[in-house]
């Protein structure tokens, strides 16, 4: 059984947020896997279902992002998912706007959601697509930045972010990470 899971905060004046990329990417694999996002539980939205005769878990932790660690244990201790059958997706400000990264180990890198993933975990040995949202121009606070939309210019290339983070997601679904993070990092 593998478990996907998007980070973000919950809540319309969130959605569409640069913080939000986890929740499209889950949006979007729920729709390609025809698993509705239709459980509240674990302090989450979730769904369970069959993708090319794997078990698969789509979650969106609705504990807002400082706290997403606690939805994602819950989920990963009721069902006794394996660290190496987790993914996590997020933003990235170290990345440029649409940029991908997969990674399988990593500090959190001042990312509070990773920061809580990391805590409940016990380890930062764990799958993640990272999303590039770059960083705010001089004089924007980062809280300001993260919680905001996306410019016009930046709408296209964050799409294709989006696409290729579902299609790496279902890559791993049949094959090893590593070798999904090395089609995928090129």
């Amino acid at each position: 059984m593998k478990l996907i899971v998007g980070l973000g905060n919950p809540g319309k004046q969130y959605e569409q947020t640069r913080h939000n990329i986890g929740f499209e990417v889950i949006d979007s694999l729920s729709s390609e896997f025809a698993i509705p996002l239709n459980q509240s539980k674990f302090k989450g939205l979730y769904g369970l279902g069959f993708y090319n005769g794997e078990k698969v878990i789509l979650l969106k932790p609705l504990t807002y992002m400082n706290l997403s660690g606690e939805s994602i244990r819950a989920v990963m201790d009721y069902y006794e998912i394996d660290q190496e059958d987790l993914l996590v997706i997020y933003d990235d400000l170290d990345l440029p706007v649409g940029k991908i990264r997969l990674r399988q180990k990593g500090s959190p890198g001042g990312h509070n959601g990773i920061k809580s993933t990391v805590a409940h975990l016990g380890t930062q040995e764990f799958n993640r697509i990272r999303i590039g949202i770059d960083r705010p121009q001089a004089g924007m606070s980062v809280p300001d930045y993260v919680l905001g939309r996306f410019r016009p210019d930046e709408k296209a290339p964050m799409e294709e972010a989006v696409k290729k983070s579902a299609d790496a997601c279902t890559a791993w679904l049949d094959k090893p990470f590593l070798q999904v993070m090395n089609e995928y990092n090129q």
